[in-house]
């Protein structure tokens, strides 16, 4: 039989509009599944786009703020906003992959073929299906739509635990380290209630908490963007808190060393690198210092020194050996900390917890 140059042409047509529209909702659909589903850190182009647009106006905004609170209040509804537009997005993709496949298999006009695939999607069963291959479709994008929505409300208590855990753990930080959170606070308040031989109990409760925010801030990665509930707290200069304190403790007091410190800062910089590499940040794989320069001056660090000789803590003596010791732990987190909080916005100085 033969067939008119036309007709083929329609027809190659037509499987090139069914295999674009089905392309369209297999990457809708991996978008979801490597959102919600996958348990690792993966990068998704489609919710990796729609965050980056709905960033722009929540950016434009906070960078015309005068204050820094004003920053924070304007940011803290990016993450929310972002992730209640997720379902939307997910489902007008499908919409119009499924138009396309709807028009590929008989729907020639485009607003019927949209009108099927919305009245589908949507369940509202008031257009009609006039073939197998239409009925196909609908039930599909029909039961793809539930889907969808089931997995967004099943996974927000998910999103929500996971930022709860984090929140605890900063509160609890602030009655040990003052608000905002600093390294010098943190160390003096353990000394003047006499826990300062204690300190290893925190480090262990940290490192645990450094291994959950890895975990929950890659797989799920709206977490990291989500602000807490007043300016002064931040996971991220929560961190740095933490792993100055560390650091501090095993490089510049005259205490018992504890292997915990070590390991809490590891879990640190190791937590922050993984999150950091999800924002395409690259960290550097060896950083050594001096050939590694850290944000910390040996002036400000000298400060932090002084004021903890000053309200009585026992000190190394040899400062220039206490000054290395620090930054070779400081070095291996400066970098990528400081990259963060641009993109995060954090004031890069409140990630010095010596202040």
């Amino acid at each position: 039989m033969h067939h008119s140059p036309y007709t083929l042409l329609m027809n190659a047509v037509d499987i090139l509009v069914f295999v674009a529209g089905l392309t369209l909702v297999l990457v809708t659909l991996r978008s979801a599944i490597y959102t919600f589903i996958l348990p690792r850190s993966t990068r998704d182009v489609v919710t990796t786009t729609l965050f980056h647009l709905v960033r722009k106006p929540f950016a434009f905004l906070a960078k015309r703020a005068s204050r820094y609170e004003r920053t924070d209040e304007i940011l803290a509804l990016y993450g929310p906003v972002a992730l209640l537009l997720l379902l939307p997005f997910w489902l007008l993709l499908l919409e119009l992959g499924f138009m396309w496949m709807n028009w590929a298999v008989g729907v020639r006009d485009w607003q019927t073929a949209f009108t099927l695939s919305g009245s589908s999607l949507l369940t509202l069963g008031y257009s009609p299906v006039s073939s197998l291959p239409l009925t196909i479709l609908s039930f599909v994008e029909a039961t793809l739509g539930l889907i969808l929505i089931a997995l967004l409300i099943a996974y927000l208590p998910v999103i929500y635990g996971a930022f709860t855990r984090r929140e605890q753990e900063l509160i609890m930080l602030e009655v040990r380290a003052g608000s905002p959170p600093s390294a010098l606070e943190m160390l003096v308040r353990a000394h003047r209630i006499g826990r300062l031989d204690a300190l290893g109990e925190l480090w262990a409760t940290y490192e645990k908490w450094f291994a959950d925010i890895e975990e929950s801030h890659t797989s799920i990665a709206a977490v990291a963007i989500f602000r807490s509930a007043t300016p002064e707290r931040h996971w991220l200069v929560a961190s740095a808190t933490i792993m100055d304190a560390a650091a501090l403790a095993a490089s510049t007091l005259e205490i018992p060393r504890d292997s915990r410190a070590d390991l809490c800062i590891r879990a640190g910089y190791m937590a922050l690198r993984r999150i950091a590499a999800y924002f395409d940040v690259e960290a550097l794989p060896d950083p050594r210092f001096p050939r590694d320069p850290i944000s910390v001056t040996r002036a400000e660090w000298e400060a932090v020194r002084a004021q903890l000789g000053a309200e009585g803590l026992p000190l190394k003596a040899d400062g220039d050996q206490a000054w290395q010791d620090f930054a070779g732990w400081r070095v291996n987190y400066d970098a990528v900390l400081m990259r963060l909080a641009e993109i995060i916005v954090v004031p890069p100085r409140a990630l010095w917890g010596g202040e």
